[in-house]
Formats: C-alpha cells, sequence, structure tokens
C-alpha cells in the first residue's frame, strides 16, 4: 500500500511541475518511447516505467480537475480491468500467454492521462496498428515458423499518443 502513496505522490508532484498542459507532453512521450523501445526488445514492459507513467496521469488529472479526477481513476481502474480479463481469458483457452499485464498496466496509464471515455479509441487503434504489422511481418516473412509473438505495447503506446494529440475517436450518425 506504501507504493501506491508513493506512486500517487510522485505523479501529483510531476504534475505540479509541469503544470502547463504542453509542458506535461515530454513526460507522456518519454514514458511511452521508452515502453515502446522496451517491449520490441524484450517482450515485456516493465512495472518501473509502467507505474509512473499512471500516477503522473493521475496526479496530472488531480490538477485538472477534483470533479474530473473520478473520470481519471474508472479510466486507470477499467483499462487494467480489461486487458487483464483478455490476458486471463486468452491464457485459460489457449494454455498460454498472449496478452501480458504489462499491457494492462499501459492500458490503464492511457486511462489515467485519457480518462475511460478515450480507452476504446486507444484499443481500436492499438489493434487495428498491431494487425496492420502483423500483416507486414508475414508478407515480409520475417517469422518464423511457431515465433508469432508480437509486441502489442509499440501499438498501445502510438494509439495513446494518437488520442492524447487528437482526441478519441466520434462516430457521427444522421
Amino acid at each position: 500500500m506504501h507504493l501506491v502513496y508513493l506512486l500517487l505522490l510522485t505523479g501529483m508532484v510531476l504534475a505540479w511541475l509541469l503544470p502547463v498542459p504542453r509542458l506535461r507532453v515530454p513526460v507522456i512521450v518519454a514514458g511511452l518511447l521508452i515502453l515502446a523501445v522496451v517491449d520490441v526488445r524484450v517482450l515485456r514492459l516493465p512495472d518501473v516505467l509502467t507505474l509512473p507513467l499512471i500516477a503522473a496521469g493521475l496526479g496530472a488529472g488531480l490538477l485538472v480537475s477534483e470533479r474530473a479526477w473520478l473520470d481519471h481513476l474508472i479510466g486507470v481502474a477499467a483499462g487494467y480491468a480489461a486487458f487483464a480479463a483478455v490476458a486471463w481469458a486468452y491464457r485459460r483457452v489457449r494454455s498460454r500467454e498472449g496478452l501480458g499485464l504489462g499491457d494492462a498496466k499501459l492500458l490503464a496509464a492511457a486511462g489515467a492521462w485519457l480518462t475511460w471515455i478515450a480507452l476504446p479509441s486507444v484499443v481500436l487503434l492499438a489493434a487495428l496498428l498491431a494487425l496492420a504489422w502483423a500483416v507486414v511481418l508475414r508478407l515480409a516473412r520475417r517469422e518464423g515458423p511457431g515465433d508469432d509473438r508480437l509486441p502489442f505495447g509499440p501499438a498501445l503506446c502510438l494509439a495513446f499518443w494518437w488520442t492524447w494529440l487528437y482526441g478519441p475517436l466520434t462516430a457521427q450518425f444522421s
């Protein structure tokens, strides 16, 4: 429990040091870029990188508006729960890991920064990006037999960043 308080305090300090929204961008960019590179290299998203990103997002959300902070907190819970459930179901059906809990924590970080409202956009964009990358790899025949592991973190990072810049996807119905 002490770790949770320490992470929240770290996030609030980072957010306080960066009161102007545009100045928060380096925190997000650095975190996402490092996470994407690490996931490509070792197929892992370490807690030491994902948890501070969650804390910083919650801290920034608290400074923006105490009323809207609940949306950021719901984003963390919903993001983690959604991907943890997918990881659990995949492991149960396929008897092997398909989606790691690092991906769940990264989606929780997206929820912390963007609120729960943006999570469907992040997931959709990430899935499309990962699918496109898988098709490119398949066409290039870069994978060998049984080599079907694809890091999802880079696609998730790019979708997180895209949604941060342009906002969630919206549907226009007549």
